[in-house]
């Protein structure tokens, strides 16, 4: 390895930590003004809260048991709609991708679907699927796929055309050329894709929570509302925003491993 490589990658790491401080330094400076502005009366606490009542509200729900319960349930509702809801969306843009008659047919239809409201469904959802878990996991499931669907579509559609056509002078079949070309072509997309749909989740699930739930962050932000305890409800919201968190630096943690 060169010198020259080896002060690069210096700078790099250099960089990287650099931006981890800075990152870190912005959170504590939100947190320090906030308990700030809470001591000196410069905000209504009953409203925003403060740091420390949220960490005592996190104590006391870790004391009676409740909080790993409450975050496990989420948590969970989270995983099997971002696996469900990426797979689906893949293999449906995957299909399409291949079918181009198929998706000229269903193409208003998804952009349709994509424009509604999702919360106006949630009556029906519960009617066919019952108040509990599935609810909230089809209701995440018609947020995110929807979105994967027609981002991933659109991305195997803007591969580049003379590769394919390379390919295709190789007598290459249809799978071969979007397993070996397409896919590949598109790993960067389907990161952003699986990055996008955290989000996307999270906000189903929570919006399932607020309907249907008796356990998970979503009926610890209701609750709290319905008895104006403010402090649960900031404490809810930034145990979501820790829980988002977590999980973007997992598919972080999962796209540096792929490209190795």
């Amino acid at each position: 390895m060169s010198n020259e490589h080896i002060i690069y990658l210096k700078k790099q790491k250099r960089r990287k930590l650099i931006v981890r401080i800075t990152q870190i330094l912005i959170i504590s400076i939100i947190l320090f003004i906030w308990q700030f502005a809470a001591n000196k009366g410069l905000i209504n606490t009953f409203i925003s809260s403060s740091p420390e009542k949220i960490t005592k509200t996190i104590i006391k729900l870790y004391k009676d048991g409740s909080l790993f319960h409450h975050v496990w349930i989420t948590f969970y509702e989270v995983i099997i709609s971002f696996l469900l809801g990426t797979s689906l969306g893949i293999i449906i843009a995957t299909i399409l991708w291949r079918f181009n008659f198929l998706f000229k047919v269903i193409d208003p239809y998804l952009t349709i679907l994509n424009s509604m409201p999702k919360v106006s469904l949630g009556p029906i959802i519960i009617i066919i699927a019952g108040a509990g878990t599935k609810s909230i996991i089809i209701m995440a499931l018609f947020i995110s796929v929807i979105i994967t669907i027609i981002d991933m579509h659109q991305a195997f559609k803007e591969t580049d055309q003379n590769k394919i056509r390379l390919l295709k002078s190789f007598k290459a079949s249809p799978s071969q050329i979007f397993f070996k070309l397409i896919l590949p072509s598109n790993f960067n997309n389907l990161i952003n894709i699986f990055k996008v749909n955290i989000g996307l989740v999270f906000i189903g699930v929570i919006m399932g929570e607020f309907l249907v739930s008796k356990a998970g962050i979503g009926y610890l932000i209701m609750y709290g509302s319905q008895v104006f305890n403010l402090n649960l409800v900031m404490t809810g919201i930034i145990l979501l925003a820790i829980m988002a968190s977590l999980m973007y630096y997992m598919i972080v943690a999962l796209e540096k491993k792929i490209k190795k």
